[in-house]
C-alpha cells in the first residue's frame, strides 16, 4: 500500500530571461511548501527560463547561466524535494543540444530529470526549432517519497488531441508509474481551463492514476497564462484546483482514490474571464518592462477606446492612464462629450489636441500635390487619423508613455483601420477581441454601475472621418462579420466552406474573406496583439502576404 505524500503545487508568475528573479520566485515557493509540511513541490515548465524563450535558447551563455541558477536553486533541495522545468544539455550526436525537461531537485542537489517527449509545432508553438525529443520514458524514484512518480512535461498529456505516434503518460504507467506529474506552460484562451481539464480528466481515467498539473501564471509578450493547476483523480474527477490567473500554493495528499470527493472548480462567464486575462496582459506587459509612466490612449468617444481605457485602468491604476481626445472636422459634439464623461467615469485625465489646424495645413499640401480638389477621399480620412496617431507617439515621447492601441479583431481582419495612424502603439489590447465581445466587455464593466458612457454603448460604431460616416457604410453589420470571420479565421475555413448567417449571400461571405487575406500586410506592421482565442493574429497564424490563392 503507498503512504501518503503531501505535494505542493506553485503557481508562479516567471519573467522571461530574468533568471535570478524565477529562480528567487521557485525558491520562495519551496520555503513555503516545507514550511506547510510538504513533501515534494512542483513548478511550471521552463519556470527558470519563462516561457516561451524563443531564441534566447540559441546563446549557449543564456543556457549556462540557467543551468546556474538551477543548481542555485538545488540548494532549497535540502529541505524539500523539488520538480521544476527547466533547460538541461542534452546527450548523444546528431540531436539538438538541449531539452525541455523536468528536473527533480533532491537532498540538495540535480537528482535525474525527464525530458519532454512531444515536441509542439502549431499554433504558437515552435520547440522543434529548438529542443531534443526523449527517445525513452520511465518513471523515477526520489527519496523520502514512497511514490514512483510519471514525470510528462505540458504537450506529453496531449496525446490524443494532436494524434502523436507515441503516448508518454501510457509509457509511463505501463512501467509503473503511480502518479503523473505535469509541470506546463499551457497558453491561455478564452474557455481553456475548462478544455484543459476535460483532456487532464480523459488522461488520468485511460491511465488509472491521478494527474498532477501545475501551470504558470502570468503574461509574456502576448501570451497569456491562467494557472489553473489542479490534481485530477483516476475517476476524472478535481480533486483539488487553483484559481485562474492568482499566483499561489496548493498543498494536496497523495495518492487520490476513485472516490475521493471533488473540489470546487473556479469557472468564470466567458466575459469576465476575457476581462481578466486581458487585464493580466496588460499588467504584465508593463510590469516585466519596467514602464512606470503608464499608457497613453487616444479616446474618440467610441466603444473601443472606451473599453480599452477601462481595461487599462483595471492593470495599472487611474493615475498611470492618459486619455487624450482629438477632435477633428467631422468630429460629434456627443463623442467628445462621451470621452469627458469616461474619464471622469473612470478617473483618469484626458487631454484635448485639436487636429483641425493640422488637418487644413496638410489639405494644402494636398493641394500643392495633386492640385486643388474639394474632396481628396480616403486621403483626407486617413490623414485624420495618421495625425492622431502622431500626437498620440508625441505624448509618448514626451512623457515616456506607451501607446495602447485601440482596433479590435473585426476591424484588424478586414483591414478597416489606418496604418500609421490608428495601428500605432507598443499593444494592441483588443486585436483578438471580436467587435461583438467589445460590446460584451463593456456591459460587463457597467456591471456595478456606469464606467463606460450609456452614449457610448449604444450610438451606432463610427471613426468619423467624414461627413455622417458610419463603419457600416463599408461593413456588413458586426454580428454577421464577426460569424463569417470567426468561421475563416477559428474555424480554419475556406470561403468556399463556409456557411454565410441567414438572408447574407455567399458572396458577401467570400468578399469578406478575401479582404482578410488581403489585409495581411496592415496586420505584420501593428502591435503585438494580446492572444485572447485559439487563432490570434501574430505568431500562432502565419499566411503569406503575396498570395494569389482565393479558395
Amino acid at each position: 500500500m503507498l503512504h501518503a505524500m503531501k505535494i505542493a503545487l506553485a503557481q508562479i508568475n516567471p519573467t522571461v530571461g530574468d533568471l535570478s528573479g524565477n529562480r528567487r520566485l521557485a525558491q520562495e515557493a519551496a520555503d513555503q511548501a516545507a514550511a506547510a509540511g510538504a513533501d515534494c513541490v512542483v513548478l511550471p515548465e521552463l519556470a527558470l527560463t519563462g516561457y516561451p524563450p524563443m531564441d534566447l535558447l540559441e546563446r549557449d551563455r543564456f543556457v549556462d547561466d540557467q543551468l546556474a541558477e538551477l543548481d542555485e536553486l538545488a540548494k532549497s533541495s535540502r529541505k524539500i524535494s523539488i520538480i521544476v522545468g527547466a533547460v538541461v544539455r542534452s546527450e548523444g550526436q546528431g540531436r539538438k543540444p538541449i531539452e525541455n525537461a523536468a528536473v527533480v531537485l533532491s537532498e540538495g542537489k540535480r537528482l535525474t530529470h525527464r525530458s519532454k517527449t512531444l515536441l509542439p509545432t502549431y499554433d504558437v508553438f515552435d520547440e522543434t526549432r529548438y529542443f531534443a525529443k526523449a527517445l525513452e520514458r520511465s518513471p523515477v524514484r526520489v527519496p523520502g517519497l514512497n511514490m514512483s512518480l510519471g514525470l510528462a512535461v505540458c504537450e506529453d498529456t496531449w496525446f490524443a488531441t494532436q494524434n502523436y505516434p507515441v503516448d508518454p503518460v501510457a509509457d509511463l504507467t505501463a512501467q509503473g508509474a503511480d502518479v503523473i506529474i505535469n509541470p506546463s506552460a499551457s497558453p491561455w484562451h478564452v474557455g481553456k481551463a475548462a478544455e484543459r481539464r476535460a483532456m487532464l480528466a480523459d488522461v488520468a481515467q485511460r491511465n488509472g492514476r491521478p494527474v498532477v498539473f501545475v501551470n504558470q501564471v502570468g503574461g509574456n509578450d502576448e501570451l497569456i497564462f491562467d494557472g489553473g493547476s489542479c490534481v485530477i483523480s483516476p475517476n476524472g474527477e478535481v480533486h483539488a484546483a487553483m484559481p485562474l490567473f492568482q499566483t499561489g500554493i496548493s498543498i494536496c495528499d497523495l495518492p487520490v482514490g476513485p472516490g475521493t470527493p471533488h473540489a470546487e472548480v473556479e469557472d468564470h462567464e466567458p466575459v469576465a474571464q476575457l476581462e481578466r486575462g486581458l487585464v493580466m496582459g496588460i499588467r504584465d506587459y508593463f510590469l516585466k518592462q519596467n514602464l512606470p509612466p503608464g499608457a497613453v490612449i487616444g479616446l474618440s468617444g467610441g466603444i473601443d477606446s472606451a473599453v480599452t481605457a477601462h481595461l487599462a485602468v483595471e492593470a495599472l491604476g487611474a493615475d498611470r492612464v492618459l486619455g487624450v481626445a482629438m477632435p477633428g472636422p467631422y468630429s460629434s459634439d456627443h463623442s467628445i462629450d462621451d470621452a469627458f464623461k469616461l474619464g471622469e467615469l473612470l478617473g483618469i485625465e484626458v487631454r484635448r489636441a485639436d487636429i483641425a489646424p493640422m488637418y487644413d495645413a496638410y489639405r494644402g499640401v494636398f493641394g500643392q500635390l495633386f492640385g486643388e480638389q474639394e474632396n481628396y477621399g480616403l486621403t483626407q480620412q486617413n490623414i485624420q487619423s495618421r495625425i492622431r496617431g502622431a500626437v498620440l507617439m508625441a505624448c509618448s515621447n514626451q512623457e515616456n508613455r506607451l501607446v495602447l492601441a485601440t482596433g479590435n479583431k473585426s476591424e484588424l481582419s478586414v483591414g478597416y483601420c489606418t496604418l500609421y495612424g490608428d495601428t500605432v502603439g507598443g499593444l494592441a489590447v483588443l486585436g483578438d477581441v471580436y467587435k461583438g465581445d467589445v460590446y460584451a466587455l463593456s456591459r460587463h464593466a457597467n456591471r456595478n454601475g456606469e464606467r463606460i458612457p450609456l452614449g457610448t454603448i449604444e450610438k451606432p460604431p463610427s471613426a468619423e472621418l467624414a461627413e455622417d460616416q458610419l463603419d457600416q457604410d463599408d461593413l456588413p453589420p458586426y454580428d454577421v462579420l464577426d460569424n463569417i470571420l470567426s468561421q475563416a479565421i477559428e474555424g480554419r475555413l475556406s470561403s468556399a466552406s463556409i456557411e454565410p448567417p441567414e438572408d447574407v449571400s455567399d458572396e458577401v461571405a467570400q468578399g469578406i474573406v478575401r479582404r482578410l487575406d488581403r489585409n495581411e500586410y496592415k496586420r505584420r506592421q501593428s502591435p503585438l496583439v494580446l492572444r485572447t482565442s485559439e487563432k490570434a493574429f501574430g505568431g500562432g497564424r502565419r499566411l503569406p502576404i503575396v498570395h494569389r490563392y482565393t479558395g
